[in-house]
């Protein structure tokens, strides 16, 4: 190796190192850019995690509620542009005739069967049902509750129970309707944090590789939280990765030190659910050890696993849940997530156990709200703290989202043949099986807890398995992953992200298999192959 491209590397490197996965991202696009203006390559950017599919019925439903909602607002007044609120009596049976009548719009067979579906399952008085739906589409109103809409709520946990491997009909979650994954993210920690269930210097744990933000969040200032890494560092018998939790890092949960775990689940990047065995592991270790440890559970990738079951519905008293629609169902704008917390939970319990000093300081943030602040359940104070409490009377999601929740929510539960499910997982594993068929000398690995949303690959041990352990030698020692993923942006268009980036293997790239065509990840998967053999054949001839 030349002097001159030994000091290029060092230099990318010292660059680059201090990077998340997604500001690379944004310096690899400028290469690949670069080499699609050269007309040598198209841009692919396999680093994105939004998938490139959207749900349609749902949407036509939603669309149609709304043209229906507005002429309701149109009954009460009606003068050129201005119209006036929908009111409840006999709304039902309004919406009955304009089903009639309207038998071909779009998506309306499927809006009559989700109003159907709250009397039915649930006995919901008919017009406060519609109206619920109608005046929540409108929008004319603050959300009241506003933790979230009364029969919206129950269908959201209907279908967020179904989807996490839970039993609906012994489940006691309440469920706070919120801005995406993201918003649920900052609404927990705020609320962890003002009601002293975490303070600065405090000892987590997360479950890595994942999702970055859970890396970032701790080390911010105003919590700069002591962090305990527990690693998927399993591997099989052939010597890949399982990316499951062998028992000695599960164990680490058991320090009574450790005060909160964070886990993705399926994790992100690997994108692989935690099996059974591991499941009950954490159980065992949490109940007999660290009975007070309070887990974050982000559950987004749940829906395509096909075998899944959460900490939410397996640990309810300890777990929070987070879960956003918008990869199953193509919704990233629309901002769509939850919070699930079972009404028996441990936060609760932490915070009648505060010490007198700590509980005085907390029942002042929240007395505008109460007489006895005391009894505020903690979900109800992730809704205030949202809103700084000062505000917490306009806090909630917006009603149109909220309703194009329940729409998907009821929408999934309707299809009791999981069509729309297995359209969603088929397209992700044949891209899977794509893309592996053109990365030669690695061995397809198919894994019933994989989703298959992304993969994640070890380049290490790629090399091991083609080229053998001399030529993974020469890989750590000459060479980096970071300039492999500039290289193959450079010279093929190609972005994907490093997987060290997420507290994963320092070899270890990231593809997203959500968002590209086909036939993309046949070009991804060549280009990884070729760039992966220049660089044996550049070893061999180091080597002589």
């Amino acid at each position: 190796m030349s002097t001159i491209r030994e000091i290029k590397r060092k230099k990318l490197i010292e660059e680059v190192k201090s990077l998340s996965p997604f500001e690379l991202k944004d310096k690899l696009i400028e290469l690949a850019l670069k080499s699609e203006r050269k007309g040598t390559n198209v841009l692919l950017n396999a680093g994105r995690g939004n998938p490139n599919w959207t749900a349609a019925t749902p949407r036509q439903a939603f669309f149609t509620l709304g043209q229906f909602a507005v002429e309701e607002t149109q009954r009460t007044w009606c003068d050129g542009d201005l119209a006036g609120m929908p009111h409840n009596t006999g709304i039902y049976n309004r919406f009955k005739l304009y089903y009639d009548k309207h038998k071909d719009a779009p998506g309306i067979e499927l809006l009559n069967n989700i109003i159907e579906y709250g009397i039915d399952i649930h006995n919901f008085d008919k017009d406060n049902w519609v109206f619920e739906l109608v005046d929540g589409i409108i929008g004319d109103n603050y959300p009241l509750p506003d933790r979230m809409l009364t029969h919206i709520e129950i269908v959201v946990r209907d279908y967020l129970i179904n989807e996490m491997g839970g039993s609906p009909n012994s489940d006691k979650h309440q469920i706070f309707a919120v801005e995406g994954g993201t918003a649920a993210m900052c609404y927990i920690f705020d609320s962890l944090e003002a009601n002293r269930l975490l303070c600065p210097g405090d000892k987590i744990a997360l479950l890595v590789p994942i999702f970055t933000p859970y890396l970032d969040i701790p080390e911010l200032p105003r919590y700069n939280f002591e962090v305990v890494n527990i690693y998927a560092s399993e591997f099989n018998e052939e010597g890949r990765h399982t990316w499951q939790y062998p028992k000695e890092e599960l164990d680490k949960l058991g320090d009574k030190d450790i005060k909160l775990a964070c886990i993705v689940n399926p994790s992100n990047p690997p994108s692989v659910a935690i099996n059974e065995e591991s499941m009950e592991y954490i159980k065992k270790i949490v109940e007999k050890n660290n009975p007070n440890l309070m887990i974050v559970t982000d559950d987004v990738y749940g829906t395509f696993c096909d075998k899944f079951k959460s900490l939410m519905v397996t640990m309810p008293y300890n777990t929070i849940g987070v879960y956003s629609y918008s990869k199953y169902f193509g919704v990233t704008g629309w901002r769509l997530g939850v919070i699930a917390l079972a009404e028996d939970n441990v936060f609760d319990k932490l915070i009648a156990e505060l010490n007198e000093e700590d509980k005085d300081i907390v029942d002042e943030r929240y007395s505008t709200m109460s007489t006895e602040p005391e009894k505020i359940p903690f979900i109800d104070r992730m809704v205030a703290d949202s809103r700084q409490v000062a505000l917490n009377h306009t806090a909630g999601l917006s009603t149109p989202q909220q309703v194009q929740m329940a729409i998907f929510s009821i929408f999934s539960l309707l299809d009791k043949e999981d069509k729309y499910k297995e359209q969603t997982k088929n397209i992700c594993k044949r891209r899977k099986e794509l893309l592996d068929e053109n990365l030669i000398g690695l061995p397809m690995k198919n894994d019933i807890y994989s989703t298959n949303y992304y993969n994640k690959y070890d380049l290490l041990v790629w090399a091991k398995f083609k080229y053998g352990e001399e030529f993974v030698e020469y890989l750590k020692r000459e060479r980096s992953a970071i300039e492999f993923l500039f290289e193959l942006a450079e010279k093929y268009g190609i972005v994907l992200l490093n997987g060290d980036g997420f507290k994963g293997p320092t070899w270890s790239i990231r593809v997203s298999l959500a968002n590209l065509t086909d036939d993309q990840y046949i070009t991804i998967g060549k280009g990884i192959n070729e760039l992966f053999d220049e660089y044996a054949k550049e070893w061999k001839e180091f080597r002589w």
